[in-house]
């Protein structure tokens, strides 16, 4: 099969004819249609994130959409010709989906939603169950409940702002003025990211502050959700790596939840959850609740490294996704 290889940190991907793999006890052989592309798909790149590199050479990349082509022993819920989607590979021993074939933990996927292109599912994996488990296993979002989201047309964000209206709750979403208009598009209230703290708890929570707060930024964003958090709230982020005083959120006795939703493949546990997560996903998707949002520009294995560029530079409108066929 054609793959495209990482042969050292930083380096250019470099094109090769490598062996087809053979599924495994419990896993099945997939036929990549297409790749997402996130931000931490570019870090592994860079050698940015140690407790997720593989050994290189490796073969990067996250999510797929594509075919089974094969069942390997023990495998019941999926038959040849199924056409799947997760997220499943391009961290550690995992092969990642930059390739034509891939075999993949069958608990890892679900079928893809029959409404979706490849392309479109492929753009959905890592950022739904982003957004699932700091909204929904964490904070376990309620009707009713005012959600904050920051840089909620972003690619875990604008997922977060989507389910956070299914489960019934107020949404609000930090954004620049050029991206309001996808935040409306959801029936969630744009916050201009310029907004101070101060202004826009007043104005929309009258000073209270917000039930959940989803941070998708880190730094700045994370401080001013400790800030903007009501008493007892819960405040989930996919991005806290830095350095913070909690002092503000533990007077308001707010509970902190951090997201790492690569843990399933690095660890082996809960990955039936994730799987699990998708076909709940499958289910809105086909019924028209939740839509991803998909970046134009058309990327292949040919011009892979533009797409992770593009993760980066600011130029994405939504997500970025690499056709592989």
């Amino acid at each position: 099969m054609k793959a495209l290889f990482t042969n050292t940190y930083e380096s250019d991907f470099v094109t090769a004819e490598t062996e087809k793999p053979s599924p495994k006890k419990g896993e099945i052989l997939v036929k990549i249609h297409a790749s997402g592309v996130n931000p931490i798909d570019n870090k592994i790149r860079l050698g940015l994130s140690p407790y997720a590199s593989p050994v290189l050479p490796a073969i990067l990349g996250t999510d797929l959409a594509g075919i089974i082509e094969e069942i390997g022993e023990g495998v019941t819920d999926f038959k040849v010709g199924d056409e799947v989607y997760g997220l499943a590979g391009g961290v550690l021993g995992l092969q990642g989906t930059l390739a034509e074939y891939t075999a993949v933990d069958a608990d890892l996927l679900a079928i893809k939603p029959k409404n979706l292109t490849m392309k479109e599912a492929a753009g959905v994996p890592l950022v739904l169950l982003t957004a699932w488990e700091g909204l929904i296993d964490r904070a376990k979002v309620q009707k009713g409940d005012k959600v904050l989201v920051h840089a909620g047309a972003g690619g875990v964000g604008h997922m977060v702002v989507q389910l956070a209206k299914i489960f019934g709750a107020d949404v609000y979403a930090t954004v620049s003025s050029q991206k309001a208009e996808i935040v409306k598009s959801y029936d969630a209230t744009p916050i201009d990211k310029n907004t101070t703290v101060d202004d826009y708890v007043n104005q929309y929570t009258s000073g209270k502050g917000f039930d959940i707060i989803y941070d998708t930024i880190g730094g700045q964003a994370f401080d001013n959700s400790l800030k903007a958090i009501r008493h007892y709230g819960q405040i989930s982020s996919c991005y806290a790596f830095g350095t913070h005083t909690l002092a503000t959120s533990s007077l308001r006795n707010a509970s902190i939840h951090g997201v790492f939703v690569l843990r399933p493949m690095i660890g082996n546990e809960g990955r039936k959850h994730h799987g699990d997560i998708l076909k709940e996903t499958t289910k809105f998707i086909e019924e028209g609740k939740l839509k991803p949002l998909i970046d134009p520009r058309t990327f292949t294995l040919n011009n892979a490294m533009e797409a992770h560029k593009a993760v980066s530079d600011g130029s994405a409108i939504g997500k970025i996704v690499v056709d592989i066929i």
